[in-house]
């Protein structure tokens, strides 16, 4: 599974990614981490408030932090 957190590398982002590594490890899921900080590569993938979440290639989360159950439910 490819997770990318889209995001210049502040507070925000970096909780974000913080819960979707945790989740991913909880749930056991495989999975490769990217992060996405240069704002035109943010800007390149149609985000256009940050943090934002990405599985797969597609933006599942954008603009908010989601809680650790919620990223499970969109790992499952």
């Amino acid at each position: 599974m490819q997770l990318t957190v889209i995001g210049p590398g502040c507070s925000r982002c970096k909780t974000l990614a913080q819960f979707v590594e945790q989740a991913a490890k909880e749930l056991g899921v495989p999975y490769e981490m990217n992060k996405v900080t240069d704002l035109k590569q943010i800007m390149a993938l149609g985000v256009m408030v940050t943090p934002a979440l990405a599985i797969n290639g597609t933006i599942k989360v954008a603009g908010r932090v989601p809680s650790l159950d919620e990223i499970k439910k969109l790992l499952a």
